[in-house]
């Protein structure tokens, strides 16, 4: 082989080099863009998760909010009703003792 063949070969043997080590490096840029997307793509998918997760207990909380304003409101109109029923008594209880004292001066009236 003469000097300018082993040149030539020395440097196709250097190009084909280079040309390995760019494609490992591409390669190796390509697998961590992967890693890096993937990874984004988890972190995405897991946030997802957690708004999903913070919606249901949000839709918890206003269910039983509701239930509890509702039996709340249901107490009150029962204590309302109650205490009405109360005043409704008392009243018949001031008419009778009207009336009880009444007969009592009737009464007293008419031994005189």
């Amino acid at each position: 082989m003469n000097t300018k063949s082993k040149i030539k070969a020395g440097l196709n043997t250097i190009c084909f080099l280079l040309f390995s080590l760019t494609a490992l490096i591409l390669v190796g840029c390509d697998q961590q863009k992967a890693a890096i997307d993937s990874n984004n793509d988890a972190t995405k998918d897991a946030i997802d998760d957690r708004k999903e997760a913070v919606d249901a207990a949000a839709e918890n909380a206003t269910n039983r909010t509701d239930l509890s304003a509702t039996i709340d409101k249901a107490n009150i109109e029962a204590d309302k009703i109650a205490a009405k029923a109360q005043l409704d008594a008392d009243k018949i209880k001031a008419d009778a003792d009207a009336e009880a004292a009444k007969a009592r001066v009737d009464a007293v009236k008419a031994q005189q």
